[in-house]
């Protein structure tokens, strides 16, 4: 790569290793798609690519050192900020730097600008400036960190430019929360990479031993290094993903456009129903109608003027900010209850989601975040039809949810997790439990009650699901066959509960 005869202190891209190539022994597994994903399990918005994780190396040291096609520089309007990123590019880059970036006459927030690299061994250096971060314009700073991944990674394309080295763009100094920004970064870089990865062969990104730390953790999330690490990371991603572009989106702000203005829409209810509906349906007639004023919204709801729709989309938003609570929130001590999880499907293809009464002890731990914890493993689950068994077996005063929680619960939750709710199959129930749950579906919830299969023996529960499709606690096995007897030679694998 130019210059020939570079200092020995630049570093090569290509000799990098590439994120693929990383915990290699560790991912690698000759297990299938079939295997680890069972029929209709949702899989991630960030598909594991080997290609595209080829393409992107994390490196940690001075993106002025990178010898590649260009260099990114964080800087403010003036390009004159004096952060280390910047001070390094211009003490190895030389005076003629300061003369070129003169002639620019300054950079807008999100914007790319391009200057020669001079005596660095990258040949350019793109120069973006980052927004200021208030918590109060957090939706404009995340459209203009957007903007400046995006407008570099244009400015790349049409300079037909195969590698590039980023900085992290939020400088310290403009006060942006770095793991907000790394998602951000991430997942602009990852979407770009699958529509025009051809132009491109690698990305760096250049971070600190700051930084490190975090890039670590998020990069699984949008580059999955194997099909595991993409089923493991899918819980964990945050609640916006962005656009087809990695651009964040504002749901309150997307104009509607409706087919015939005026006239009702058949399937408008439905529409309402989640955030996963296209806000953005266009038909022949511009502006024919948007959504309303949502300030307007707020004040008529406080009145109790609003319509059941709107109601809907008030408790989205609520549901919304649980959500981004269980994502960020560290839920390690609930989940190592092993009270709640996934295992294969029904005989109708649809998840099965098993919960251990037993394994909740109700007077131990904090409930609240054993609401975000089922939030945080369901989200994705109830995006499609699925069922849950709840194992009642053995369990105690101590390990039995109130109704006051469960109402909470069926409150808090998104409509399509009630939706997709097909059957609850509730395995060794009492006579208590039996009333309990009557009493519950019948005065406290609607719509509830015929969805329940109260569930003597799990030969019963075995006509709606086969054995093999239930990781069982070994103590329900062993209590049923005492119970009801043994009726089959072996039983499936337990997870270790």
């Amino acid at each position: 790569m130019d210059p020939l005869g570079a200092p020995s202190q630049f570093v090569d891209v290509d000799t990098l290793p590439s994120w693929g190539d990383s915990c290699q022994d560790e991912l690698n597994s000759s297990d299938t798609t079939a295997e680890i994903f069972q029929e209709d399990t949702v899989r991630s918005p960030f598909l594991y690519n080997k290609d595209v994780n080829g393409k992107v190396v994390l490196w940690k040291g001075d993106v002025a050192l990178l010898n590649c096609t260009a260099i990114v520089n964080t800087s403010n309007e003036s390009l004159t900020d004096k952060n280390p990123v910047s001070e390094s590019i211009f003490m190895l880059a030389g005076p003629d730097l300061k003369e070129d970036l003169q002639k620019l006459k300054g950079c807008r927030t999100g914007e790319a600008k391009l200057t020669k690299g001079f005596n660095l061994a990258a040949r350019f250096i793109i120069h973006t400036v980052g927004p200021k971060y208030k918590n109060r314009y957090r939706t404009a700073a995340e459209s203009s960190l957007y903007s400046c991944y995006r407008n570099v990674l244009q400015l790349a394309k049409e300079q037909s430019m195969s590698s590039l080295g980023f900085c992290v763009i939020n400088s310290a100094k403009r006060g942006y929360p770095l793991e907000d920004a790394t998602h951000i970064a991430l997942r602009t870089v990852r979407r770009f990479l699958e529509i025009h990865g051809e132009t491109i062969e690698k990305v760096v990104f250049a971070v600190s031993d700051l930084e490190e730390g975090t890039y670590q953790k998020l990069l699984p999330l949008y580059f999955p290094r194997s099909l595991k690490e993409e089923n493991r990371s899918l819980p964990y991603l945050p609640a916006d993903i962005g656009n087809a572009e990695g651009e964040p989106v504002v749901p309150e702000r997307q104009i509607r456009i409706s087919e015939k203005p005026g006239a009702p829409e058949d399937n408008q209810e439905e529409e309402d129903e989640g955030l996963g509906v296209d806000l953005s349906f266009i038909g022949s007639h511009a502006f024919a109608r948007m959504e309303g004023d949502i300030d307007k919204q707020r004040k008529l709801i406080l009145q109790g003027q609003l319509s059941e729709a709107a109601l809907q989309k008030q408790h989205q938003r609520n549901y919304n900010r649980w959500l981004c609570q269980a994502r960020s929130e560290d839920l390690s001590d609930i989940a190592s209850l092993k009270a709640l999880y996934q295992t294969g499907v029904d005989n109708c293809g649809r998840t099965v989601m098993v919960v251990v009464g037993r394994n909740i002890p109700v007077t131990l731990i904090d409930m609240d975040k054993a609401l975000l914890y089922f939030i945080h493993v369901m989200d994705h689950i109830a995006v499609k039809e699925y069922v849950l068994v709840y194992f009642h077996t053995l369990t105690s005063e101590y390990n039995h949810l109130d109704s006051d929680f469960l109402k909470k619960l069926y409150d808090v939750v998104d409509v399509k997790y009630k939706r997709n709710l097909k059957a609850v199959y509730f395995v060794h129930p009492t006579f208590r439990s039996k009333v309990s749950t009557w009493f519950f579906t019948t005065f406290s919830v609607s719509g509830l009650k015929d969805k329940i299969h109260h569930v003597d023996s799990l030969h019963q529960l075995f006509s709606a699901i086969s054995p093999e499709q239930i990781d069982f606690p070994p103590f329900v096995l062993e209590y049923d066959a005492r119970e009801n007897g043994p009726y089959y030679t072996s039983y499936p694998p337990s997870p270790d509960l």
